[in-house]
């Protein structure tokens, strides 16, 4: 593949830099990153709100193709208001498509760039926020044609910008280089998508490739307030989407104070199992000592994914264009629930989730339904889930009702498999659920949380035909999942195993299981994470190994079918184990 045996390494050259560098200053910059990150391609930009030159492109092409290094094109679609113009209702500089004279700009550095290239990625600016007066008047036209009276911008926008990828991009690309690859990257704002035209469902019948935005940067503080589960949920839900043509992982430096939270971004894209990494920006890694960093640890990620198969687990269904419990799947993945996601319904899966999310398609109450009476399979519904379809039949599938209560607990009550005894572990902190109402001995409560004479249920089963249907009272901060108990959070794991195997321990680990008798165990570095233990729980399994090491782990014992294992849980330390049967 390149330098690496699971993945090519890729990074991005800005325009203003492609426009103004000389050859000795590039040669000295990339002899620079080349002491730490051994580059596979490099994504030259020839327009991000100003043009490069032919020759500054040809220029910069040369140094790299001399040093062995591929090269495809870049475009950023933004631009400045020109002088004497009045400002667009705008963030960003993203282009306001109702401009014939932005509209024509970026028809020019389309074919500029396709003239460069056979391959080129769009940066992920290409979506609109404009509400100038023409937008306005544009979307209220559209909306009126449609039969849309809430005065939204979805509608309009995904329509406006499926129209502007053709006629404005593809269209004058392909017009000068009928052959060029067109790779259209999409942010990782997913929930978001629709509101500003980014528009997967039919962008990806139109571009030759899709790119995945896997910057998770500090969770606690920017605006995207990402889980770092993300940089491998989304790569997954990408794949799932158009299988084989996700290009890779894009992540950058940007926002993190933390050295592993930078790597995290690295480690869980590499996950996922991409084809390519791609480092944002060449200019960002200069003098930085992430670049060392991760040179350091990609040996050893590549290392890993010699052993690691397709990513499985448990399928969180996120329609096009849905929205809702924005990236609860994530919190639940940081929390060892081996979370995959797709855009289409996962009917023959062993485990779904399903989110407030999921309940954008409007035929989701059947479609489960029709899960849980054809197959043996398990879902798991969030409260969200429950609330959102309680007018469209989900009380054929459980008792539960959401009324508006809510309950701070302190305490919890966890019952064992098969109801075999329960334990009553303490809060370190309250976490405060919506209150599922539901029907004694109709549904029954397998976790509860308490306070003072009261309950409410947080884990909730029902049976159908031979399925069975779980419910989880998600709390009002998503994050306060880290805050539950070890034995709650491992019963919650417990329901739902992948491949056999589910992880008994504390939250802030995530499991990455895949489908060859392998699975990674990651725990984060957070504020106040400490090395601990766990015991993993793997059907089947005689003993684990790890690849390297040669004594294998024994188990602990073994109960029924399952074998239980001991292991080392250390914060930024990623381990990956082979089960041997």
């Amino acid at each position: 593949m390149g330098n690496y045996r699971n993945f090519k390494l890729a990074t991005y050259f800005v325009a203003h830099a492609t426009a103004r560098v000389t050859r000795e200053e590039l040669e000295t910059q990339l002899n620079a990153i080349l002491k730490y990150l051994r580059l596979d391609k490099v994504y030259l930009e020839a327009y991000r709100g100003e043009q490069a030159s032919h020759e500054q492109v040809e220029m910069c092409k040369e140094v790299f193709l001399a040093h062995g290094i591929e090269v495809s094109g870049g475009i950023t679609t933004v631009m400045r208001t020109p002088e004497g113009a009045k400002p667009k209702a705008r963030l960003f500089d993203t282009m306001c498509y109702n401009d014939p004279v932005m509209r024509a700009r970026l028809r020019e550095a389309s074919a500029f760039t396709a003239q460069h290239f056979d391959e080129f990625i769009i940066d992920d600016f290409f979506f609109t926020n404009c509400m100038c007066e023409n937008c306005i008047r544009e979307k209220n036209a559209y909306n009126q044609a449609h039969g849309i009276t809430d005065g939204s911008w979805q509608a309009y926008r995904l329509d406006l910008m499926r129209r502007v990828s053709a006629e404005d991009m593809i269209g004058p690309a392909k017009a000068v280089n009928p052959n060029v690859r067109i790779i259209i990257k999409y942010p990782n704002w997913a929930k978001s998508y629709q509101e500003t035209g980014y528009n997967p469902k039919d962008q990806r019948e139109m571009f030759d490739a899709i790119y995945t935005g896997t910057e998770a940067r500090d969770s606690e503080i920017t605006d995207q307030h990402l889980p770092r589960y993300l940089s491998f949920s989304l790569m997954t839900y990408m794949e799932a989407m158009w299988p084989g043509h996700n290009g890779g992982g894009w992540f950058d430096t940007f926002d993190v104070s933390v050295t592993e939270h930078y790597l995290e971004q690295a480690y869980l894209t590499a996950f996922s199992k991409p084809r390519e990494l791609m480092l944002f920006c060449f200019q960002s890694l200069q003098d930085n000592m992430l670049a060392a960093a991760l040179g350091f640890q990609l040996d050893k990620l590549d290392k890993l994914l010699d052993y690691a198969g397709s990513p499985v687990g448990i399928a969180c269904y996120l329609p096009d264009n849905g929205q809702g419990e924005d990236n609860v799947q994530d919190f639940l993945g940081m929390n060892g629930l081996p979370i995959v996601c797709t855009p289409y319904f996962p009917e023959n899966a062993p485990a779904i989730l399903l989110t407030r999310t999921s309940a954008c398609d409007p035929d989701i109450v059947e479609k489960l339904e029709r899960y849980l009476r054809e197959t043996d399979g398990n879902a798991l519904v969030t409260t969200g889930f429950i609330e959102a379809t309680a007018d469209r039949g989900i009380a054929a599938l459980t008792s539960i009702r959401m009324r508006g209560r809510s309950l701070t607990a302190d305490s919890y009550r966890v019952e064992g498999t098969g109801r075999s005894g329960c334990t009553y572990p303490e809060a370190a902190h309250p976490v405060t659920f919506p209150v599922p109402e539901f029907r004694n001995n109709a549904t029954w409560a397998v976790v509860k949380a308490c306070h003072g004479e009261e309950n409410t249920a947080i884990l909730l089963r029902d049976d159908y035909c031979d399925g069975h249907l779980w419910t989880l009272a998600v709390p009002d901060t998503y994050s306060d999942l880290y805050r539950l108990p070890a034995p709650v959070i491992s019963r919650i794991r417990e329901a739902f195993p992948v491949e056999g195997i589910w992880l008994e321990g504390p939250t802030r680990i995530s499991l990455f299981i895949y489908d060859n008798d392998t699975f990674i165990v990651y725990p984060y570095v957070m504020t106040g994470a400490r090395r601990a233990f766990g015991r993993l729980h793997v059907k089947g399994a005689k003993s684990l190994a790890i690849p390297g090491f040669p004594k294998p782990i024994e188990p602990l014992y073994t109960k029924g079918e399952e074998a239980i294992f001991e292991v080392p849980l250390t914060p930024g330390r990623f381990i990956l184990y082979q089960i041997q049967r």
